[in-house]
């Protein structure tokens, strides 16, 4: 007995069990569903690569117990004023001081030395983030201890 051209089941067993249905609107669905997944991994990656304003953290030092002096740069696309969001804490990683500057709009390298007040002896200095002044920060928010009010900002004499 010869087999069907479409394999060993009969006709009868290859309808029951869906063998000879068109399978092209399923492969379409798949594609589809495929080229949306790989748009929005590019699109994220763009999001995520597209950084036009970078800081760095150069120096710090501690010249009195309620004040740290950080100097840093940022880099960034000529004529944009700045927001960076600054942050002391201890060994802890509780927070001493915590403060945004704003930095004007100017050449695209800025060097900028921010006298902060903090409320004890620093183990480390962050720059959590730079932006575009006006837009809201993607950064942590200060993490004081209970009933600790965070220092005014910034340092003066006065």
């Amino acid at each position: 007995m010869a087999a069907d051209a479409g394999g060993p089941l009969s006709p009868a067993m290859r309808q029951r069990y869906g063998m000879d249905r068109n399978r092209w609107p399923a492969r379409a669905a798949a594609a589809l569903a495929l080229l949306v997944y790989v748009a929005a991994l590019g699109y994220i990656a763009l999001q995520v690569t597209d950084r036009p304003i970078e800081a760095r953290l150069l120096v710090w030092q501690q010249p009195q117990p309620d004040r740290v002096d950080i100097t840093f740069e940022v880099r960034k696309p000529e004529g944009l004023a700045v927001t960076c969001v600054l942050r002391a804490q201890d060994g802890d990683r509780v927070d001493l001081g915590y403060a945004q500057t704003d930095l004007a709009a100017a050449p695209g390298y800025v060097q900028q030395t921010y006298r902060m007040r903090v409320i004890g002896p620093a183990g480390g200095i962050e720059i959590l983030g730079c932006g575009p002044q006006g837009e809201p920060q993607r950064v942590p928010p200060p993490a004081f201890p209970p009933g600790v009010v965070p220092p005014d900002q910034p340092w003066t004499d006065g």
